[in-house]
């Protein structure tokens, strides 16, 4: 066996036990395995590999993200910026976001767990507000909820 043959093989077997941890994007895995001193053109060929052999899939994984963000109650946003960060490409956050659950179940929970069931004042209702647009929600899904959320009452 030659010495690059050799080489190959370690990579692919660290990039497996990599994924065998825990799922990750093309991206992320090329990143650790450079990070882990491996040289990027090994990496690159390693990762388009698995991706050929269907061990590593961009568009399952931002499903599996979608699906894991949006069942702690993150809004699309938040969402979007996550998919982002892990590196899937812009083409496959559409598919993976239709997979995503209407967030006013979220909203309403979220919402009646932060007040209580009590009538808020400006401050209390600003301050749901915000937390709420930073967990990825826009303003008119928020406001619409806090709507909700009085009416009922």
């Amino acid at each position: 066996m030659m010495e690059a043959e050799r080489l190959e093989e370690a990579i692919c077997r660290r990039a497996l036990e990599m994924l065998g941890r825990r799922a990750m994007s093309r991206r992320e895995l090329i990143d650790k395995l450079v990070g882990k001193g491996e040289e990027e053109s090994a990496a690159v060929a390693v990762a388009d590999w698995l991706v050929e052999k269907r061990f590593l899939n961009d568009g399952d994984y931002a499903e599996q993200i979608v699906r894991h963000y949006a069942g702690k109650g993150y809004g699309r946003q938040r969402l979007t910026e996550e998919l982002w960060r892990r590196g899937i490409g812009k083409d496959l956050w559409d598919a993976a976001l239709q997979e995503m659950p209407e967030g006013d179940e979220a909203l309403d929970r979220f919402i009646h767990l932060k007040l209580r069931g009590v009538e808020p004042d400006r401050a209390e209702e600003k301050r749901v507000a915000d937390a709420l647009r930073r967990r990825g929600y826009d303003w008119d899904a928020i406001s619409e909820a806090l709507r909700r959320y009085k009416d009922a009452l």
